[in-house]
């Protein structure tokens, strides 16, 4: 390999600017072939949690298209993270959570292990025990599964240490992935009940800090460390609130009210502004979910007259339907308590996309939201910030675009030809944006203004993870592959 790189010689003798030209394709060859050291996609969403690749990645792709390799991987819907030459998964292979090492440029498996959970968490139908993604600083990758808690493993796939963790109390299963913040990875624990913000020491898995959030419900949403006028704010999303904490301490910063009752998808931030998108069923205006107190209720259905509610005793529609989210301690029956909290969470939700501006402290709901839109919400995909634009995609195919620091939105509602729902959150690079249906269509949008679509690719299944962009290859991991797409058509 060395030799194919001494070339000095030859090109004394060649026009100077041939050689000028030569040597810079020769070098740039060289540092892909040896692996680019510095190359990051370390947590879910990337670098700083912000979706934006490098490089050009391909527009079209797939079976016969622009493959660099193809692997088969377990079960999960865990996204691919990147350090250096190392792109890890975790995934379910039986009973075994899985976290798995990959050469990034060739998808030669390096390692897998497992831990073994006493039992595994109810997960959703469409949800896996190993959803959410790992995180590295490039020492260790730390993996974190509901069923079981934290293990770490150096590069090698040496274990460097473990913390099991209490499984989360709800129904649908753990989706928030880790976060780090200088020495300490932290967890967003939200569930029915007992929900906590935790801070372990990543270099020992002993417990740093831990913040109780006892008026939060279960969330699916990873947090966000908010970068900004030379410092860090550790955002949470959670039912009805967006939350900042100080991450070193785990001191409350502020809040926003008026968010979803489920917080589903994740922050990001640019233009000196955070955004959120924020929307779940009965939190929209002309579609609101409302319950009459508990004593109107009883009065109607407590057949037994035992003041709580059992499944049968209560109406078909939507309450009853969410009863074993009403019945937080999971004892199958629902409390004036447990049932006033839910009433109180559908009268204080709120569905929208907005944007915050830095500086707040306590309530900032009326001083600090810069803007806000109602329309055309997303559900699991995060918002993406890229070239100074917001974009979001709701379920059914439905692309929109804001101008960042106003909010003016440049289009809105538009079908891009791909419906069904989307779990996997947008990326961005060489001027596109990346989205993948769960049907396995990744689609290609054109960061611009205007609505252009550049490419449908159809992938042959189904997509849960966010794929991941390194010097102009995308990684994307699907039901039962994980493949890398790079330009290889050199015409």
């Amino acid at each position: 390999m060395i030799s194919i790189f001494r070339v000095e010689q030859p090109l004394r003798r060649l026009h100077p600017v041939l050689s000028v030209m030569l040597a810079a394709t020769v070098l740039a060859f060289k540092a892909y072939a040896d692996g680019p050291t510095r190359a990051q996609w370390p947590q879910f969403r990337g670098e700083s949690g912000s979706a934006i690749g490098t490089g050009q990645p391909p527009v079209v792709f797939g079976a016969s298209s622009n493959r660099l390799w193809q692997v088969d991987a377990p079960t999960g819907n865990s996204s691919p993270i990147i350090w250096g030459n190392h792109l890890f998964i975790t995934g379910l292979e039986g009973d075994a959570l899985e976290t798995l090492a990959y050469d990034r440029q060739t998808g030669k498996l390096l390692w897998r292990h497992s831990v073994a959970a006493a039992k595994l968490e109810a997960t959703h139908r469409l949800a896996n025990p190993a959803t959410p993604t790992a995180v590295t600083d490039g020492v260790r990758v730390y993996a974190y599964f509901g069923s079981y808690g934290v293990v770490a493993y150096d590069f090698d796939g040496r274990e460097a240490w473990h913390r099991e963790l209490p499984t989360p109390v709800v129904e649908f299963g753990t989706s928030a992935s880790p976060i780090l913040s200088g020495d300490l990875l932290i967890l967003a624990r939200d569930q029915d009940t007992g929900s906590h913000l935790l801070a372990l020491r990543k270099d020992s898995g002993e417990v740093a800090w831990r913040i109780e959030r006892p008026e939060f419900r279960r969330s699916f949403a990873t947090p966000f460390l908010w970068k900004h006028d030379g410092t860090e704010e550790l955002i949470v999303p959670g039912s009805i609130w967006l939350k900042s904490y100080s991450p070193t301490t785990g001191a409350e910063n502020w809040t926003v009210s008026g968010t979803s009752r489920v917080a589903t998808s994740s922050p990001t931030a640019g233009d000196g502004l955070l955004f959120s998108a924020s929307w779940n069923v009965g939190g929209d205006t002309d579609d609101r979910v409302t319950m009459e107190s508990f004593a109107d209720a009883a009065a109607k259905y407590d057949a037994n007259h035992d003041g709580r509610f059992v499944p049968s005793e209560l109406p078909d529609g939507p309450v009853r339907q969410r009863f074993t989210q009403m019945d937080l301690d999971k004892d199958g029956v629902v409390t004036s308590e447990e049932w006033e909290t839910m009433r109180q969470m559908f009268a204080k939700a709120g569905n929208s996309v907005f944007a915050v501006r830095p500086g707040g402290h306590g309530d900032i709901t009326q001083t600090h939201v810069a803007w806000r839109v109602t329309r055309s919400l997303p559900y699991v995909s995060s918002p993406l910030f890229y070239q100074d634009r917001i974009f979001t995609m709701k379920n059914g195919g439905l692309a929109s675009c804001y101008e960042a620091k106003t909010g003016k939105p440049l289009y809105q509602d538009v079908r891009v030809g791909v419906a069904g729902d989307y779990y996997s959150s947008a990326v961005g690079a060489g001027g596109h944006v990346y989205l993948a249906a769960q049907n396995g269509t990744v689609l290609v949008l054109q960061a611009g203004d205007t609505p252009e679509v550049l490419a449908r690719n159809l992938l042959g299944e189904e997509i849960f993870a966010t794929p991941a962009i390194i010097d102009g290859t995308l990684f994307i991991r699907s039901a039962t592959k994980l493949t890398a797409f790079r330009q290889l058509d050199l015409r």
